[in-house]
């Protein structure tokens, strides 16, 4: 393994944290954080978020030890946001902003000045840190509610930068992100001062990093690179673990068949001496004799060809366990029987319209904005998917609503329209919404499948890595990556199957095996799919045949 950035920031001695309900997330995980920027992975549930927490101070160890060089800052995976409070307070200026802005009006109330303290530039700072995540200097006063998913996020990460934190902390980044602001990241990303630790399963993101450290089976294991390299290094280690594992089995085996060889050696001898002393061949004080040596030697013999059994059979459970035995999806999809030519959809801007038909691969980009949450949920309201009670509100494409924004459906470009040509359409929209948080995962699969039998479903949902206990839960007890593949099977289990799946942001909550896992099934799908993402190593994977993208004044253009 490359050696990784020196000079230890974060360190972890032991560290343990157990939530209140006696659940472990972390058990006694030890290692540091160097200086630069470290690109945090590891499977869903293996406690990457938990451990920024404890790092930030919003959770305190269970047992062990976690010590920091200086302060810490945090961007949280999910953004709580007051909608009323102004830009300038999200930024955490507001009060040096307004005292500064007071004096040049000519207050002289000490207060005010005392507020300031040093930092009489922070206006001008605020704006160059705004203009890095390409805003322009009037958002310091524009309300957050006005600001999209993405905006705030961007506003969020500028703050960290003004603040200048000698730690960061950011927590999947880019989920809210469109093209031009994960660009716009990313150059932050490259200019950053101080140690900056990245959760992300975003393979651009991470290639900006200086080291890669991975979260597995509670040990913090840091490499000298970025995820490539990681990931060449980790696939080769696996190979080798793997071929020493082959070299291992053959090796015992030989030993073993030695051993059962020699056993059947010296039990033969021992009948003849036997027959030999029965038989009285020999004087008896010379058949002792040779009995005892006979003893002597298979004692010796048994020793040595057992001892190198043990050896291969130690050396066979080292190379086992090298060898990594990760659960992992295996999902085979339906068949919703559709032909070629069967008519799934239409998309249209009034000028132009395309048709998605039979297995047909779709992606709809655009900037955050362009309304492309919304025409999805046009989409499958038309098709009945939701009645109006069901269906949610209407979405900004970064996750958020419309509240505190101009709504998408008040502006005054010509919208994009859908129209469903069958009534079997399956959603998974960003949020991952329509599960009964209140009901068990098995109860709400059970829901989108009433005519397949209880086994059979059970069966089905293991391959999501739904099994036993799990499948009681409530999904209101699990985690984000375990309610995604509840919504996931849901709509991909659904009896009969969809014609048409339609994916919004579908990577936002999951893993990078896992992403690799959902390309699999998608390309495997028998019928049509629609999908909405940012994520431009994700639809490269999808063998698309189309690709619209929605431009700034509602118009459609094939890419």
């Amino acid at each position: 393994m490359s050696t990784p950035t020196l000079h230890a920031s974060v360190t972890l001695d032991r560290l343990t944290f157990t939530w209140p309900d006696g659940t472990t997330a972390l058990d006694s995980v030890s290692g540091s954080f160097g200086s630069g920027r470290t690109g945090l992975v590891g499977r869903n549930g293996a406690g990457k978020s938990t451990l920024l927490r404890l790092m930030a101070g919003e959770l305190s160890p269970t047992t062990g030890t976690l010590t920091a060089t200086g302060e810490v800052a945090y961007l949280p995976q999910q953004l709580t946001l007051d909608v009323d409070r102004r830009v300038s307070e999200l930024l955490g200026i507001a009060e040096a902003l307004d005292a500064v802005r007071a004096i040049s009006a000519g207050d002289v109330d000490q207060a005010r000045f005392d507020a300031v303290g040093d930092d009489w530039d922070i206006e001008a700072r605020a704006e160059m840190s705004l203009a890095e995540a390409g805003l322009a200097p009037e958002f310091l006063d524009r309300r957050v509610g006005e600001l999209s998913g993405g905006e705030a996020v961007l506003v969020a990460i500028a703050g960290i930068r003004l603040r200048r934190a000698p730690i960061t902390l950011l927590d999947e980044p880019t989920n809210n992100l469109d093209r031009d602001a994960r660009a716009k990241l990313a150059a932050m990303i490259r200019s950053w001062k101080g140690t900056l630790i990245v959760v992300s399963h975003d393979l651009s993101l991470l290639e900006l990093m200086d080291d890669t450290a991975e979260l597995y089976a509670q040990m913090l294991n840091v490499f000298g690179g970025p995820y490539s390299e990681w990931r060449a290094w980790l696939d080769a280690e696996q190979e080798a673990a793997r071929q020493a594992e082959v070299t291992a089995k053959q090796e015992f085996r030989r030993e073993k068949r030695q051993r059962i060889e020699a056993e059947v050696k010296l039990a033969h001898r021992a009948r003849t001496a036997k027959k030999a002393e029965v038989e009285k061949r020999v004087p008896k004080i010379i058949a002792h004799g040779r009995k005892m040596a006979a003893e002597v030697s298979a004692g010796k013999l048994r020793t040595e060809v057992g001892a190198k059994e043990d050896a291969a059979r130690t050396a066979l459970d080292e190379a086992g366990r090298r060898l990594r035995s990760e659960a992992s999806m295996k999902i085979e999809l339906p068949d919703p029987q559709v032909s070629r030519s069967r008519r799934i959809a239409m998309i249209g801007d009034g000028e132009r319209s395309w048709i998605i038909q039979g297995p047909d691969r779709v992606a709809l980009i655009g900037r955050n904005g362009a309304g492309k949450t919304t025409l999805l949920e046009r989409l499958v309201s038309a098709a009945g998917v939701h009645d109006s009670a069901q269906m949610p509100k209407i979405g900004r494409d970064d996750g958020s609503t419309a509240d505190g924004a101009e709504s998408l459906l008040n502006t005054e470009r010509p919208a994009p329209v859908a129209t469903a040509l069958t009534d079997r359409i399956g959603y998974l929209p960003q949020r991952v919404d329509g599960l009964d948080e209140n009901r068990s995962v098995f109860e709400n699969i059970a829901d989108a499948a009433p005519q397949v039998p209880e086994k059979e479903l059970r069966n089905r949902l293991a391959r999501f890595l739904i099994r036993g206990a799990t499948a009681e839960r409530p999904v209101a007890a699990l985690s984000g990556g375990e309610r995604f593949r509840v919504a996931l099977a849901k709509l991909l289990l659904s009896d009969p199957a969809p014609h048409l799946v339609v994916l919004d942001e579908p990577t936002n909550n999951l893993d990078i095996d896992t992403v690799d896992q959902l390309v699999e099934a998608l390309r495997a799908y028998r019928g049509a799919v629609l999908v909405v993402s940012h994520d431009d190593a994700f639809l490269a994977r999808l063998d698309l045949d189309l690709t619209l993208e929605i431009e700034a004044d509602g118009a459609l253009t094939a890419r």
